[in-house]
């Protein structure tokens, strides 16, 4: 009797737990609600947005959505506007686009400073040495992200320099998906390709360091900032990598291209 009357808990159990996922699924599917004048932000503001088709700009927009939905963004110090919102959203979409479903675990906050800061997080005009854009958070800024909103600006509006400081941050946040900020995302790296990945990188960033490469000098300070920095190059300038540079292009168009 009590054999019998276990089996059908664990049925009882099973059946609820399949509804359960059923609903989760039709749930994370659902249409989400995207403001029209999105649209026309983002096409002036974005270079990558404008070049996807309108079908994809819609689903780039639903994406941007779903983030704000789960991350709350603040503001430092000065009254945020609207662009500065989209501009991170369209941050962590961009090397995310092509990946069926993502969704940033390991971040519930970006902050926002008024103007670059230093090693402290001291942004005021009268502190020297203000030179840093943005950064994963750590310790007590732990989930955290914190972007300069000057940097942030300046990632869109130069559409020729192959940087951008905030998709950058995202990068590492990808990169740390596995538990650790090491250059070597499991996320996106297969791994029968990590050894020719870390044999190239190792190409890239010599190249770097012996001032035969347009690729920022900041990544050639080790892995993690390589795949950050390249990453920015890949999404900024895509046609001018893949003729400089087609065997790093082909190794990240394997990274950020997943279906």
């Amino acid at each position: 009797m009590l054999y019998i009357i276990a089996i059908s808990l664990l049925l009882i159990l099973l059946i609820f737990t399949i509804i359960s996922n059923k609903k989760r699924v039709i749930k994370s599917e659902e249409k989400v609600f995207v403001p029209n004048h999105w649209h026309n932000i983002l096409r002036d503001n974005v270079l990558f947005y404008q070049k996807l088709t309108e079908k994809e700009q819609q689903l780039f927009r639903e994406k941007m959505s779903r983030f704000l939905a789960t991350v709350h963004i603040r503001a430092i110090k000065f009254k945020i506007e609207e662009l500065d919102t989209l501009l991170v959203a369209a941050s962590a979409v961009i090397p995310v686009f092509r990946f069926s479903s993502w969704h940033y675990t390991n971040l519930t906050t970006v902050l926002i400073y008024p103007d670059y800061f230093d090693d402290n997080l001291q942004f005021d005009a009268k502190v020297t040495h203000r030179n840093i854009g943005g950064l994963v958070g750590t310790g007590r800024f732990e989930n955290q992200m914190i972007l300069s909103r000057k940097a942030l600006h300046h990632g869109f509006h130069n559409k020729t320099d192959k940087g951008n400081t905030a998709i950058h941050e995202f990068i590492h946040l990808i990169d740390k998906s596995d538990g650790v900020i090491d250059g070597i995302p499991e996320v996106l790296l297969d791994k029968q390709y990590t050894i020719p990945y870390l044999q190239l990188i190792h190409k890239k960033i010599e190249e770097i360091n012996n001032d035969d490469s347009d690729i920022r000098n900041y990544g050639g300070t080790s892995e993690i900032e390589f795949l950050a920095v390249a990453g920015e190059y890949f999404f900024e300038r895509p046609k001018l990598m893949q003729r400089k540079h087609p065997d790093l292009y082909k190794m990240l168009a394997s990274c950020f291209f997943k279906v």
